[in-house]
């Protein structure tokens, strides 16, 4: 399959009084059409601000973005307009995502308007097409926001995103402000409109147990950067970096006799302002040497299986035989 989005060490600064925050750092990889890539990490580690620089939300500081083989890094507004037709988001909150003062008919009106390709009468046929497509009521046409719940104010935000016949969307964590029982419906939902429109996802979210559920292939990050990329069933059967394996320990499992090992992350989490070369997880690192003070980078260490660590193979040597 080919890919609809590339991106090529990928960089998005940002200048505070203190220096310069590195919320991206030299970010790679593919996500194929038709298929979802989640991106996980704790909170600040710049899963979302990558979502937003590869739609043009901000703007890169340096590497390459292409869409559908087209290089857009560098383009016109007239050129975001247009690639705003092919490039979506889902915002994680969707209250203040959402105009206060438009109902849920305005709202998808208001999208609509910007395709240009519809007149007054095929508005409205749109509109209900949308509403029903992704499970709403006919009868909340009128509603506004804050008459919604989480759940029905997340799907207008999905019929939102999908007024505009996108290919991909970004997904900034859509289900973390919801209820348990909500997101899985949410999340049924996604994948229901991926089967039938063929989108393509790129999934943020911190939560491992929703990646899991929903991607193809996932990349895990840490302070901006990449540190390891695979299938996700690859990557919950053998995951090989340390941080990797401390975010799948402390996933809850529904049986109570099962005892797991917990990994407590120790030491102080280095400052992403003008970072220090070398691994940015060596100091919670209870693996780390001198080495590690060393610029690392993605290396092939299984087949599809990518991971930023000098030490990989020494700490891994059961799982690489």
């Amino acid at each position: 399959m080919s890919a609809l989005i590339e991106i090529k060490n990928l960089k998005k600064y940002f200048k505070t009084p203190h220096g310069v925050l590195h919320a991206v750092d030299d970010v790679s990889f593919t996500i194929e059409k038709g298929k979802t890539l989640g991106v996980v990490g704790e909170s600040g580690c710049g899963k979302s601000t990558l979502g937003r620089t590869i739609i043009h939300l901000h703007e890169s500081t340096g590497g390459s973005i292409y869409f559908d083989g087209e290089d857009i890094t560098h383009v016109s507004a007239a050129k975001i307009s247009e690639l705003r037709q092919k490039m979506q988001i889902i915002f994680q909150d969707p209250y203040s995502s959402l105009d206060p003062r438009m109902t849920v008919e305005q709202t998808l009106k208001e999208a609509l308007k910007m395709t240009k390709r519809y007149d007054s009468a095929q508005m409205e046929v749109r509109i209900h097409e949308l509403v029903e497509l992704v499970g709403i009521d006919k009868r909340m046409m009128h509603s506004y926001p804050h008459e919604l719940d989480g759940g029905r104010r997340q799907r207008v935000g999905i019929a939102r995103a999908l007024a505009m016949d996108p290919q991909f969307i970004v997904c900034d964590e859509p289900v973390s402000a919801l209820d348990v029982s909500i997101q899985a419906q949410v999340l049924n939902l996604l994948s229901d409109l991926q089967d039938e429109y063929g989108l393509t996802y790129m999934f943020v979210t911190h939560d491992m147990s929703v990646v899991r559920h929903i991607s193809d292939d996932i990349c895990v990050m840490y302070l901006g950067q990449a540190v390891e990329k695979s299938e996700s069933k690859e990557l919950f059967l053998k995951p090989l970096h340390p941080y990797t394996k401390a975010l799948l320990s402390v996933i809850p499992i529904p049986e109570i006799d099962r005892n797991r090992k917990r990994t407590i992350l120790e030491g102080e989490i280095v400052s992403p302002v003008d970072p220090k070369p070398g691994c940015r997880f060596a100091a919670r690192c209870k693996y780390a040497t001198p080495a590690c003070s060393q610029p690392q980078k993605l290396e092939e260490v299984l087949p599809g299986h990518y991971v930023s660590c000098c030490r990989v193979r020494e700490i891994n040597q059961d799982t690489l035989k």
